[in-house]
């Protein structure tokens, strides 16, 4: 419940920043869309596997809402990010039904080959995609109403709020269920699993299939607050930075995501401001440190942490009880003459 409650603080407070200093929406969406990636990349990693291609994902909502704002120039906001999300649980069916067979750096190089394929493809088709040029996006309606731009920014800015805050409590309620919980022995003992009368394919294929999709709604946000779309959304640089996220937050909760987002846009906008030559430098000793410091990354350290309070409190609860228990034995003692 303190986590509900803080992240509805924390939404409205953000809420409060884009609404008053409104060149801030835009590095707070795109902020937003990078925590929404990171969240579906720590599905994956609760089952101890890596993936280095997972922003093909985003690139195939985001190239999906680019069709088909061409295609449809009356197509609603709304709907374009449901079809780029149906798109890119679509291309998850298919091609999860053979990754998700491999475990380790087989998995996560897989799927940074396939990432770096469609990363080309959209690089060479240029008659079809604009090559590196990319696809622009003419600003559709948003819930059928015609906005300027600024009015569209701030009604996105709600939207990725309330969808972060729904896709957070959707993988956190997945992550305390049953496949959730399968998904996370794989990482300490598939052989258990299989023994058990468990699928572990299957319950890999279902994981991969929500990250995918918690993936894609970041892709199609991306594109919309941009209105263009390039190849690099895909490339192994994203999908690197996605994994950096998820590392820096930690996969033990999904607020890891969004704690690691805020991390990194942090070291990222500092660093290129006042240290333009070193912010990768600046960025890579960030992980070096969190990684030695805190290995289960931010929320594993908070999680830590509430867990030897809350024994602390345990116990000092039973010292307490244990001592009544004493000063009312020895009240009740008869009184010997």
């Amino acid at each position: 419940m303190k986590v509900v409650v803080l992240s509805i603080v924390a939404a409205i407070a953000t809420l409060f920043l884009g609404y008053t200093l409104s060149w801030t929406i835009t590095p707070i969406v795109i902020g937003l869309t990078y925590a929404i990636a990171a969240l579906g990349v720590s599905v994956m990693a609760r089952a101890g596997q890596i993936s280095f291609g997972h922003a093909m994902y985003s690139c195939i909502s985001a190239y999906t809402v680019a069709f088909l704002a061409r295609a449809m120039p009356g197509a609603d906001a709304l709907a374009l990010i449901l079809a780029g999300v149906v798109a890119s649980l679509l291309a998850a069916i298919v091609i999860g039904l053979f990754v998700v067979r491999y475990r380790g750096i087989f998995f996560g190089m897989l799927n940074l080959a396939l990432s770096m394929v469609l990363f080309a493809l959209l690089g060479k088709l240029y008659t079809l995609t604009g090559g590196s040029d990319g696809m622009r996006i003419v600003r559709p309606t948003m819930a059928g109403v015609l906005m300027e731009r600024e009015s569209f920014e701030r009604a996105l800015l709600v939207l990725t709020l309330v969808l972060s805050l729904v896709l957070a409590w959707w993988v956190q309620r997945y992550f305390r269920s049953g496949s959730g919980q399968a998904l996370s022995a794989i990482k300490t003992n598939e052989t258990r699993i299989e023994y058990l009368g468990f699928s572990a394919y299957f319950i890999m294929w279902k994981g991969y299939l929500l990250s995918a999709v918690v993936v894609g709604f970041s892709g199609a946000i991306l594109a919309l607050m941009q209105g263009l779309v390039t190849p690099e959304i895909g490339s192994w640089l994203r999908s690197g930075e996605f994994v950096f996220i998820t590392i820096l937050g930690g996969a033990g909760h999904a607020a890891g995501a969004f704690l690691g987002a805020v991390g990194f846009e942090t070291v990222k906008l500092v660093s290129a401001a006042y240290f333009p030559g070193l912010w990768q430098f600046l960025l890579g000793l960030t992980l070096i440190l969190v990684i030695f410091m805190f290995p289960t990354g931010f929320v594993g350290q908070i999680m830590q942490r509430v867990a030897m309070q809350k024994k602390c409190d345990e116990a000092r609860v039973r010292a307490n009880a244990s001592s009544q228990a004493r000063v009312s034995a020895n009240t009740q003692a008869p009184v010997r003459n």
